[in-house]
């Protein structure tokens, strides 16, 4: 497809938390998807080149784009919306054909024998863009109820991320993507969504820095140092 309608409004809604980069990206991806009329390529690193992700901070961006807005399948990464247009087009072209096929048997009913014999390369045309066949497509999951980190998404953790404690990133993730709704909540390789997770998760120090300044307090109250009403109480 050379032409797709865009609504703004649709956009900018599911968008708004993009940066300036991720936007970038994500149209790119959409005018691949269109052009093509079929989903990007199923290795990610294949999908960074051919759209000149090169830098660090670009391969980030196209890989938070991917794993937002597109289900990852046997066929690659699809996208339901594009998905949805496209098999709209492919439906008014078949109907547009059907019926210049029809047309055209009427207005050449004493000569269509002939005429199909002789022309057989030049029927009718409607449209120039020929339909893509396209594969049945399968379906991503919600993360379950009982959902843990397997041996292998606790490695990637520790290896990956040694500041986090990766009990405590189980447990919000687990906690994050159970809240969700709609499709924004159905993933096809929640492993893969674990891991970029784990990427993105803040530090345990934060964490920790809360606790210590809790100790500080308490060690302050101990040692007296506390105030009310303007006097220092001596709790000893």
């Amino acid at each position: 497809m050379h032409f797709y309608q865009f609504n703004i409004g649709d956009y900018r809604r599911d968008t708004f938390h993009l940066s300036l980069l991720e936007h970038g990206i994500y149209r790119q991806l959409l005018d691949t998807y269109y052009l093509n009329e079929k989903p990007l390529a199923v290795n990610s690193a294949v999908v960074m080149r051919t759209h000149n992700a090169r830098t660090k901070e670009e391969k980030a961006a196209v890989l938070a784009v991917l794993e937002n807005f597109f289900l990852l399948t046997d066929e690659g990464w699809v996208h339901r919306r594009c998905e949805k247009t496209i098999s709209a087009f492919h439906e008014k072209s078949e109907k547009a054909r059907h019926s210049a096929e029809s047309r055209w048997s009427k207005r050449n009913a004493n000569a269509y024998e002939t005429q199909c014999e002789g022309n057989a390369n030049h029927k009718p045309i409607t449209n120039n863009q020929e339909p893509i066949k396209r594969a049945e497509k399968q379906r991503g999951t919600r993360l379950p109820a009982n959902w843990e980190p397997s041996d292998e998404d606790i490695a990637y953790c520790k290896k990956e991320r040694p500041d986090l404690q990766w009990q405590r990133v189980a447990e919000n993730f687990r906690d994050y993507w159970l809240a969700q709704a709609g499709s924004k909540a159905v993933k096809m390789d929640w492993s893969r969504v674990w891991k970029t997770w784990v990427r993105n998760e803040k530090g345990a120090r934060t964490f920790e820095s809360a606790k210590d300044a809790g100790r500080r307090k308490v060690a302050e109250a101990i040692l007296g140092k506390v105030s009310h009403d303007d006097r220092i109480i001596d709790l000893n």
